[in-house]
């Protein structure tokens, strides 16, 4: 998808920033955090149409593969690799970066994605703030 009148349609969303933006009790059950946020995420891109991937750190949690993530998708960057490496490494092979915003709040992993040519970042806790209502 291509930048419309200066909104960007395309969101890589670093996960584990999203989810500790909130201090909920998330550190309990982190793999039930990821659903959570995935779940979100995927009613937040069906209603407002994004095309939206979420990177995590690690391994998928158990049963993620059935929950209806509606299109929604998911990668994890594998045992030993920083989601943060994975997310730099997905703008920087996108053909059209300048449309991708990246989701986090993590200054040198926005610099990265920045030099690799994404079109924007935003704030992990505003960008959860407004998938609240999709929760």
């Amino acid at each position: 998808m291509a930048r419309t009148l200066g909104r960007v349609d395309r969101y890589l969303v670093d996960g584990m920033n999203v989810i500790g933006s909130r201090p909920d009790g998330w550190w309990r059950d982190l793999d039930a955090a990821v659903v959570r946020l995935a779940r979100c995420l995927a009613a937040w891109r069906s209603a407002e149409g994004h095309d939206v991937t979420a990177v995590f750190d690690g391994r998928p949690p158990p049963g993620l593969d059935a929950v209806d993530l509606g299109g929604l998708e998911v990668a994890f960057a594998g045992r030993g690799r920083p989601a943060d490496d994975e997310i730099v490494r997905r703008v920087g092979i996108d053909p059209d970066a300048g449309t991708l915003r990246v989701v986090t709040s993590d200054r040198p992993l926005a610099e990265r994605v920045r030099a690799a040519g994404a079109g924007d970042v935003q704030g992990a806790g505003g960008f959860r703030r407004a998938l609240d209502r999709y929760c």
